[in-house]
């Protein structure tokens, strides 16, 4: 019984310190992995940020580049016909884009589906607009009507998602 009691003596100790020492490496172990998790995300952060405020600032410039106003400066030539400028519109907006679409991997699902909505819009606008027109009309009378077409609207498809993704950079910064 006596041998018991000694083997208590020194076992119960022993496990108590072997417990502590336990309980104090996994705070340790834990604290270090959490602060190595944090110094990876802070690294990561400065590496994706800029790299995700290029892809909204080049997005901005997509959206600028197919507004109406932009599209039919750059676009429109004198002797083209209706046809031949809503053509070239829509060459241009498909060309912008296809140029532009790998940048949906820094944005937002939702930003991107703005994006997507606002060049939709913009080639049902020129679209609708063309229709309404005759068929050997100019360049100059399909340029009019969708000028007149947007200042009708409240807001400019690509006006609207600019503002929305404006939005969207403000809250990642």
């Amino acid at each position: 019984m006596e041998i018991v009691a000694d083997l208590l003596k020194i076992t119960i100790p022993a496990l108590l310190v072997m417990l502590t020492a336990w309980l104090i490496l996994r705070n340790m172990i834990k604290n270090d992995q959490d602060k190595r998790r944090q110094e990876l995300i802070l690294q990561n952060s400065k590496t994706v940020t800029p790299i995700r405020l290029q892809a909204y600032e080049r997005i901005i410039l997509f959206l600028e580049r197919i507004s109406l106003e932009s599209l039919i400066v750059r676009v429109n030539a004198t002797d083209m016909s209706a046809n031949q400028l809503h053509s070239a519109m829509l060459t241009a907006i498909r060309s912008e884009f296809e140029h532009n679409l790998s940048q949906q991997i820094y944005m937002s699902p939702q930003a991107w589906e703005v994006v997507r909505n606002a060049r939709s819009n913009m080639i049902k606008i020129i679209n609708s607009e063309v229709e309404k027109l005759p068929a050997n009309s100019t360049a100059m009378a399909l340029s009019k009507q969708l000028l007149e077409r947007i200042m009708e609207l409240e807001k400019e498809p690509t006006r609207a998602a600019i503002d929305y993704l404006k939005g969207e950079i403000a809250r990642l910064i």
